[in-house]
């Protein structure tokens, strides 16, 4: 079906009807967006960073936290995932209905760096891996890291996944499990890895308990909201309920979260001496298994890879496109991304990685609660569909924008506090996220209200 948005209708009405009567043809099944999403759920950070809040807070209170984790991004992905099946809505462009094109593109931007920083950081894993097996340069395993990851990319999502996760996905949640097998038999099974606390009280020091300290410290991974709408929107609309409950729900984050968080802190308080970072963590595995804890790691990240590739080279292509006004291949954007990662890879990027979290985090939250009251607030009303072009939208929405802004301010000011005074970090690291969430999506709503006008970046002409 040909579908005229650019055309002569008075407002979009007409044009969005005709997009919804489209049909899901072009979009992926459910069986494949499924094993394509559950990719993600791979990342060896997701191991690692279950293992540093329980290193931190305690296992009990990390646990706490970490089910919390887990029911706050079931709800909100709940939510996110309906409207972008439904609408088709990437996170390039939903975002000109709350921030308008100019925001968008920004929104869009960050989003295409954070994916290459996940990527980058995620190959130096298997980089590190190598290495640790076999000797040999860095920056040498990082090419071949490169070399053999960006064809997974090549001709779009719908395809570089739908075999590769069939027989990645066992040998990745196997060979996890292998790894606490054989580590518990080596070194012997207990439960000091389940009664794990830290030497003195950690209330003070994080802001409040430390579940509360957790649960904020996953708050800087939200990226995984907009990861879901860009995989959301690939979806048909007769699946959503499928979608909603098991591609993208709580069961997804009882494994790339809880199954990682297990596996992370049993291996890092059986295994002696193992530093508590992704690339201590993922050597580990390495000294313990040998090669076959190298296949591990290889398989872990090429899975999360493959979507770190895509959706930075995506998202470069918006961004090429909309405001550089650049017109190339989708090949050619695999390619610039690639480059742009293999490049960075030779930094010293890992060690930033808390820094890096942090940073993108307070951004990414401000966003994803703007976008979380947007879509409730406007329940019942039909959304903007991807098929509107770009010139029906302001370069700037006031209400989004202002909202972002302030929320993102207050979040970066609250992580300089450790700077301010170093017993204050804890109190920025935990209450920064949270109150940028809170007040992101609390203006945002007063925003709503107070100034209709700006409720979409929809111009008038075309508004519904």
């Amino acid at each position: 079906m040909t579908l005229n948005i650019t055309g002569s209708n008075d407002d979009v009405e007409a044009t969005d009807a005709l997009a919804r009567e489209g049909n899901d043809e072009d979009q992926m099944k459910k069986g494949p967006l499924l094993l394509a999403w559950y990719g993600t759920a791979s990342a060896f950070f997701f191991v690692y960073i279950g293992a540093a809040m329980a290193l931190a807070y305690g296992t009990v209170q990390a646990l706490i936290g970490l089910v919390l984790t887990i029911i706050a991004y079931g709800l909100i992905n709940a939510v996110l995932s309906k409207y972008a099946i439904n609408n088709r809505t990437t996170v390039a462009e939903f975002s000109r209905s709350i921030l308008g094109r100019a925001g968008s593109s920004i929104a869009t931007l960050i989003f295409a760096l954070i994916a290459i920083y996940y990527a980058v950081f995620e190959g130096s894993i298997v980089v590190y891996a190598f290495a640790a097996a076999f000797g040999g340069p860095l920056w040498l395993w990082s090419l071949i890291v490169v070399i053999y990851s960006t064809p997974l990319v090549i001709g779009g999502v719908r395809r570089f996944l739908d075999k590769l996760n069939g027989w990645l996905m066992p040998l990745y949640i196997g060979g996890l499990i292998a790894a606490v097998i054989w580590a518990g038999a080596v070194y012997g099974f207990s439960d000091t890895w389940l009664t794990q606390a830290p030497e003195a009280p950690a209330i003070l020091a994080s802001g409040g308990p430390g579940w509360l300290a957790t649960f904020a410290g996953y708050m800087g991974i939200w990226i995984m909201m907009m990861f879901t709408m860009d995989y959301a929107a690939l979806g048909k609309r007769k699946d959503v309920r499928f979608h909603q409950t098991l591609t993208f729900g709580p069961l997804f984050y009882v494994l790339a979260y809880g199954f990682s968080a297990f596996v992370g802190i049993f291996l890092t308080f059986t295994i002696p001496g193992i530093e508590v970072s992704e690339t201590g963590l993922a050597g580990g595995v390495v000294s313990l298994m040998g090669i076959l804890g190298l296949i591990v790691i290889i398989a872990s990240q090429t899975r999360i890879n493959t979507a770190n590739y895509y959706l930075s080279s995506a998202n470069l292509k918006a961004f090429g496109e909309r405001v550089l006004k650049i017109r190339i291949p989708n090949i050619a954007w695999v390619l610039i991304s690639s480059v742009i990662i293999f490049l960075c890879m030779l930094l010293p990027i890992v060690q930033y990685l808390l820094i890096a979290l942090a940073w993108q985090g307070v951004l990414v939250t401000a966003w994803v609660a703007i976008a979380l009251v947007h879509i409730l607030l406007n329940r019942g009303q039909n959304g903007e569909h991807a098929a509107i072009g770009d010139h029906h939208y302001r370069t700037f929405n006031a209400n989004g924008l202002i909202a972002w802004i302030v929320a993102t301010a207050v979040g970066l000011v609250m992580l300089q506090l450790g700077v301010i005074n170093p017993d204050l970090g804890g109190i920025g690291s935990t209450w920064g996220p949270i109150l940028t969430a809170v007040l992101g999506g609390a203006i945002y709503a007063i925003l709503w209200r107070v100034n209709p006008n700006s409720r979409t970046g929809l111009t008038k002409a075309v508004r519904s």
